[in-house]
């Protein structure tokens, strides 16, 4: 290993941020002051090393009490991990909420992607810029989605101190977005999670039905409200019979892959090599998807519960929740949540007294989409760039730390509440025969009523949409986000299951559902994605760091010629586009191209 540490030190301010995490240095090697020092020789090498899953925190830790990572600050904590410098800056330097050069204490982040930019993103972006101008102490960043999209346009400040403190402005305005960032302890409470359930106090829905009934705090409410009831079921039908329930049921991940969740379960239980780990992906980063975010900010004792059995079925002993950088709220929530069920026996050491032990970590992203793939996002916690492992082996066999790994998202964790509880049969009763149970949608856009959606699978995209009063004027519908497809007005009979979207040449992806009237320029929108991509590229392999840019170089000639022209661009954009989706790693490259081709050929975007 080599390690070239430069001469910069740490402020003491940053010194602090490193030991609040890491406790106070052992040895002159991690920067205790002695007049005994020795560097030749670091104590605990190996042990240091097995910490490196400690950089992405350590690198939180420093850009929330500071507002960036300085040179000194890196080296200090590169060498507490023993870590090589040059590693540790193409880590900090891979996500968009870190910054390695100097920048206010307040950040002002401003979504500008697909929701945001139809609700008026650029004129509160530019509103922001013109009032939070040089000197006023506030950095305005243009920023990917928010997950906030139900109410569109969204702004998050982030002030960086002992305690970092954030305000939530949305829907915004440049008078509510300046204040955020201003006072963010002034600024008005972000609504309840329920806010965003149009449908609370349906009988019939699943999965949603405590969202706005439970206190997100309590404990003892959620308990009285049947939580709990599904692990104790678990471990009176043991390991194998929590899988085979499961199984049973035919649920399969809703994080778009769609893969049946028992089978990713009973190939890592059934693997020798231990010790197993158990991931929780809430990086829902694709634009238009918030349904885990309103999850956790509303029922966090749930997803707790629903780890708790998933860790159980595959004898995992320690779990992590990798929620993205951009929900402050939604960390608070469940990290109090796993600090009271361990406090009451629910999480820890013999937990319901049945000599079952588990530990919860969170660990927090910081601006990358690309570590929603579930390799990128092993590499994210265990300290390493967010970029996609080549498959195989796959995760069931090596996954976090090189061990045996089950990678599901929160609705998917959710889902097996309920499997539990009413019995598999029952369960998969619901919805179609082969896409089973209850779907959350995320609708948003041109609709009256944004939120989040449950329906059973198999309802059509009509049905979705009169529930959530899509307005007049329709002009396309963008299903799956922006790695999605755009399907029609007169396609709105389209089932929305797994197998009926890709009958009907579309996906439904995480269950992202996007309106957009005619006052939407599309054109304008297509370009957008591509910017979108082309940032979000990890830059790992050529059809897709080169092919993203391409793309977006296209676009930009269409758009600045107003469609004029654009033969030789569109016959350009299918070449890269079939490149991207035949040899790109990971699915970021692979369906860069589908919302552009799906607007050409099934809108006639540049007609």
């Amino acid at each position: 290993m080599d390690l070239h540490f430069g001469d910069s030190k740490p402020t003491d301010e940053e010194r602090a941020a490193v030991d609040a995490l890491l406790g106070p240095p052992e040895s002159s090697w991690e920067g205790a002051d002695r007049t005994d020092a020795d560097l030749r020789w670091a104590r605990g090498g190996r042990a240091a090393r097995d910490r490196r899953d400690l950089l992405l925190p350590g690198l939180h830790a420093i850009n929330d009490r500071i507002g960036w990572i300085s040179e000194g600050a890196l080296d200090y904590l590169c060498r507490r991990l023993t870590v090589p410098p040059a590693e540790a800056y193409g880590v900090a330097t891979f996500y968009a909420m870190f910054s390695v050069r100097p920048r206010p204490a307040t950040v002002l982040h401003v979504c500008t992607d697909l929701a945001c930019t139809a609700a008026g993103a650029g004129d509160l972006c530019a509103g922001a810029e013109a009032r939070l101008g040089p000197g006023s102490g506030v950095s305005v960043e243009r920023s990917p989605c928010l997950g906030l999209c139900e109410r569109a346009p969204a702004a998050l400040a982030i002030r960086a101190g002992d305690p970092v403190r954030t305000a939530v402005s949305a829907p915004a305005t440049v008078e509510a977005a300046v204040l955020a960032a201003s006072a963010p302890d002034a600024a008005p409470e972000e609504p309840p999670a329920v806010a965003a359930v149009p449908q609370t106090g349906d009988p019939s829905l699943v999965l949603l039905r405590r969202v706005g009934v439970v206190d997100p705090s309590s404990l003892d409410d959620y308990r009285a409200h049947g939580g709990y009831t599904a692990l104790r079921r678990a471990f009176e039908l043991g390991p194998a019979g929590v899988i085979r329930e499961v199984t049973d049921s035919g649920l399969v991940g809703r994080g778009g892959a769609a893969f049946p969740t028992g089978r990713k379960w009973q190939a890592t239980a059934a693997q020798p090599d231990h010790p197993h780990y158990l991931v929780c992906n809430a990086d829902e980063s694709e634009p238009g998807t918030f349904k885990d975010r309103v999850l956790m900010e509303g029922d966090p004792y749930a997803l707790v519960e629903a780890i708790t059995i998933a860790s159980y079925a595959i004898s995992a002993h320690r779990a992590f929740v990798y929620i993205r950088g951009e929900y402050p709220r939604a960390v608070h929530r469940l990290q109090y949540a796993i600090d009271q069920a361990r406090a009451r026996g629910l999480l820890g050491d013999d937990i319901l007294g049945q000599g079952y032990h588990l530990a919860i970590e969170i660990r927090r992203g910081a601006g990358a989409y690309i570590c929603g793939e579930e390799t990128a996002l092993f590499n994210s916690i265990e300290g390493y760039r967010g970029e996609p492992r080549s498959k195989p082996p796959f995760p069931v066999e090596k996954g976090l730390f090189g061990k045996p790994t089950v990678e599901n998202n929160v609705e998917t964790l959710f889902n097996v509440l309920p499997i539990l509880t009413m019995g598999a049969p029952a369960y998969a009763a619901i919805g179609t025969g082969r896409s089973t149970g209850p779907k959350l949608f995320c609708v948003s856009g041109s609709v009256e009523r944004p939120g989040v959606y449950e329906l059973p699978f198999g309802a059509t995209l009509g049905e979705l949409l009169d529930l959530a009063g899509v307005r007049k004027g329709l002009r396309a519908v963008l299903l799956g986000g922006a790695a999605g497809g755009f399907v029609r007005p007169d396609e709105l009979g389209v089932p929305l299951t797994f197998e009926g979207t890709r009958e009907a040449g579309t996906t439904l992806g995480s269950g992202v559902v996007m309106a957009f009237d005619d006052t939407v320029p599309l054109p304008r929108l297509l370009l957008r994605i591509a910017e979108f991509f082309r940032d979000e590229s990890c830059g790992q392999c050529v059809p897709c760091r080169v092919g993203t840019v391409r793309q977006e170089e296209a676009l930009r000639r269409i758009v600045e010629r107003t469609g004029a022209g654009a033969t030789e661009d569109i016959a350009l954009l299918r070449e890269v586009g079939r490149a991207m989706r035949d040899a790109s790693i990971c699915g970021l490259g692979q369906t860069a191209w589908n919302a552009v081709e799906s607007a050409i050929d099934r809108l006639g975007a540049y007609e």
